[in-house]
């Protein structure tokens, strides 16, 4: 006998679903994780080539590339950018929801 799977849509933002708490700013951290390593890639830049070009540790670089976001803050992430050569552009939109502050 087959089990039917239920469709869930999701939010948008997988850490909401996954309940995050901080789920938005897990979310911009991501966003901005993928960019570095865009970055990284086009311009075929190692870690070290990286660290050398930039001044940041090529250790945080290998983090980024992992995913390991853990000890980034968003700020270091665009200064992160920003020392690649980008300019980061910052859009903010409020709606209300479940998980808005009363």
């Amino acid at each position: 006998m087959q089990q039917r799977l239920a469709v869930v849509h999701g939010s948008g933002n997988v850490f909401r679903d996954f309940g995050y708490a901080d789920a938005d700013v897990e979310q911009l951290k991501a966003i901005l994780a993928t960019e570095i390593i865009k970055l990284l890639d086009r311009e075929k830049l190692t870690v070290r080539a990286a660290h050398a070009k930039t001044g940041i540790a090529a250790a945080d670089f290998s983090r980024i590339r992992n995913a390991d976001l853990s000890r980034f803050t968003l700020d270091r992430l665009m200064s992160i950018l920003n020392r690649l050569g980008a300019r980061v552009n910052v859009e903010v939109s409020l709606r209300s929801g479940e998980s808005a502050v009363a």
